[in-house]
């Protein structure tokens, strides 16, 4: 019985043909795509060279042997704050004037120190945690101009370390100078009422005892949080790069490559 064969020979030519065609193309899709990563690389790293600032020599870092405060600056993922002492917020007040830290010393009398972050009116109040966040919420925030924002006060009552065992901290140490450049920045962060008072509370907080209090400035994608506080160790004399902050994670290993300073170590689990 005569058997039947098939004979693919001119299919599975086409095929291979086919493939080798493509190949070229591919190639040169990766290439450039290749091409544009670098070029976006290039450009980013142009802009964070371009708009660093550098510091001032005079303010930070102190000189051996003079008097400090210490402050931290603290990440808790997609949003930092700046922690600082109480009492130095009241001692601050009481020599330069600074209406509202004097207010925000006086309410949270029963704490050793005050967390403080800044951000979008809505953002803050509606997205306690990043589990919280949408995608309207976020596009709105970054790309509406106009967005109202306001100051989250925390009273902090044992080291920020144990406070905040989750978050990141670096930990700053400024001369009398820093320290005053940055609370004066903090004050002017604070919106004042007709008579020039700070506005009482909006309402509680995200946690604890914290509260919300209006704020100057608008919200948008090239004022974030995280540029808010930039700005603060900024105006202490501390370098900062803009375009690095605008993430937390960014902020941080800049303070850690160009000003030497490392993270607090994260406590230790429990042995079971």
């Amino acid at each position: 019985m005569p058997q039947l064969t098939l004979d693919d020979s001119s299919g599975g030519s086409a095929s291979v043909q086919t493939m080798r065609g493509r190949r070229p193309a591919l190639r040169t899709l990766l290439r450039r795509l290749a091409l544009g990563v670098m070029i976006a690389a290039a450009l980013l790293a142009a802009a964070v060279v371009a708009t660093a600032r550098f510091g001032d020599r005079s303010l930070w870092p102190p000189a051996p042997g003079v008097a400090t405060t210490e402050v931290f600056v603290v990440s808790h993922g997609y949003h930092s704050g700046i922690i600082l002492p109480r009492a130095a917020l009241a001692e601050a007040s009481l020599q330069h004037g600074f209406a509202a830290l004097g207010a925000v010393a006086a309410r949270f009398a029963g704490f050793e120190r005050v967390e403080i972050g800044w951000g979008d009116e809505r953002f803050y109040r509606e997205v306690p945690t990043a589990q919280s966040l949408t995608a309207a919420l976020a596009v709105r925030a970054l790309l509406r101009p106009g967005n109202a924002s306001v100051l989250h006060v925390v009273g902090v009552a044992s080291h920020p370390r144990a406070a905040f065992a989750n978050s990141n901290l670096v930990r700053l140490k400024l001369a009398a100078a820093g320290f005053e450049r940055l609370a004066d920045k903090l004050d002017a962060s604070f919106a004042r009422d007709p008579n020039g008072l700070i506005p009482e509370p909006l309402g509680p907080g995200l946690y604890g005892t914290s509260l919300f209090f209006r704020a100057n400035g608008t919200f948008h994608l090239f004022h974030v949080c995280n540029h808010w506080t930039a700005d603060l160790i900024d105006a202490a004399g501390v370098p900062t790069a803009p375009v690095l902050a605008t993430l937390p994670a960014g902020l941080l290993l800049d303070l850690e490559w160009r000003s030497g300073l490392d993270r607090l170590p994260r406590p230790s689990a429990p042995r079971l």
